[in-house]
């Protein structure tokens, strides 16, 4: 075609008469840009994803002899073109980096090295253990990465800090170096993808939408990722869906109250939650003396589910605040066992009172 582009890299042509169903996240190609109106439309349009700057392809006769026009402008200049009719195109190429919103000129990361390495880990020559991988293999990896990231933070060690984030970026590029392999993307490509998703996601920020508050900023959050579902034929089936299945439990069970939250599925204040953890509570107490271990177990879930509600209300992250308790729990009871050995006594020698009295002056040097 006349813009050099190959289509099967992933192209979306959309009619410019049906702005609101479009959302560039991809390649596009829009047609019936007719008139200075259509094209003043199609900026605006395009505008509350992308910067002003932008850079833009126009098309006006494409492969027609002494009629063809191609020009590259910035978006911001769509609709002060003269020239346009029914022959009239508009190529957006959303991973151009070359728009100012970013500050760049080109499409340089500082990944270069690391790739490099990696890529040398996987030649035939390199490492056998690195060749042996798959994407599957290093889904654990990913995973302890992550945990030791935020263990890191949780210590306040930032050279750690530094060092595991490394890791989880080694992780990332691991991935990427397979799927080129196996033709699938390439870091550039993750690169380029999720900082078009973040100017795509702030267009407050990049477009010329305008916000009051944080609470405005999550709401157009999530109805620009149902747009992009809905073009991308992966719309929900369920206000519920969406949520990994893969998370920690008390994450997962914070967020699905909150999607049922959205929907005015919830109490007008956190007094109702509480009431429903005594409830719980005393379901539990209920299944504990009747001895049924199914029912136990159930209303256990039940009970740990309605204090994630609680900890939703009061703005508390439930999977940190019980990491930090735990943690705490760590501290006092190295506290007693310090104690111990000083006094030559073993913790098994010592009744729960002993200890007890022991944890209580741990507490009371916190």
């Amino acid at each position: 075609m006349a813009l050099g582009i190959d289509p099967t890299m992933g192209l979306v042509i959309a009619d410019a008469l049906d702005l609101p169903d479009i959302v560039p996240n991809r390649a596009l190609l829009l047609t019936q840009v007719y008139s200075r109106l259509v094209a003043s439309e199609v900026k605006l349009h395009l505008m509350e994803y992308l910067s002003d700057e932008h850079p833009i392809t126009v098309i006006r006769g494409a492969g027609i002899p002494n009629e063809e026009i191609i020009v590259t402008i910035p978006l911001y200049q769509l609709d002060n073109l003269p020239w346009l009719d029914h022959l009239t195109s508009v190529y957006v190429d959303v991973n151009d980096c070359s728009h100012q919103s970013l500050g760049q000129t080109e499409c340089v990361y500082p990944l270069d090295p690391l790739v490099d390495v990696m890529k040398r880990l996987r030649a035939p020559d390199g490492c056998p253990w690195d060749q042996a991988q798959t994407n599957e293999s290093l889904r654990r990896y990913l995973v302890e990465e992550t945990y030791e990231v935020l263990e890191a933070i949780d210590e306040r060690r930032w050279d750690k800090v530094e060092e595991e984030l490394g890791d989880v970026l080694l992780q990332i590029v691991f991935h990427a170096e397979i799927a080129e392999e196996n033709e699938l993307f390439n870091i550039n490509d993750v690169v380029s993808t999720v900082s078009e998703k973040l100017i795509r996601r702030h267009p407050h920020v990049f477009g010329s939408v305008e916000v009051e508050d944080a609470q405005e900023v999550s709401v157009n959050w999530e109805e620009i990722k149902k747009q992009e579902r809905k073009a991308t034929g992966d719309e929900y089936a369920s206000i519920l869906d969406g949520v990994p299945k893969g998370l920690p439990a008390l994450t997962q069970a914070e967020k699905i109250q909150a999607k049922a939250a959205r929907v005015g599925f919830e109490w007008s204040d956190v007094t109702g939650a509480m009431d429903k953890v005594r409830e719980e509570l005393e379901e539990l107490r209920e299944a504990n003396e009747n001895h049924d271990y199914e029912d136990i177990q159930a209303e256990m879930g039940d009970v740990f589910f309605a204090l994630v509600n609680v900890a939703r209300y009061l703005g508390v992250d439930p999977e940190m605040a019980l990491r930090e308790s735990t943690a705490k729990f760590i501290k006092r009871f190295h506290f007693i066992e310090d104690m111990a050995a000083k006094q030559g006594r073993n913790l098994a020698q010592m009744d729960l009172s002993e200890m007890d009295a022991i944890w209580n002056v741990a507490k009371n040097r916190e």
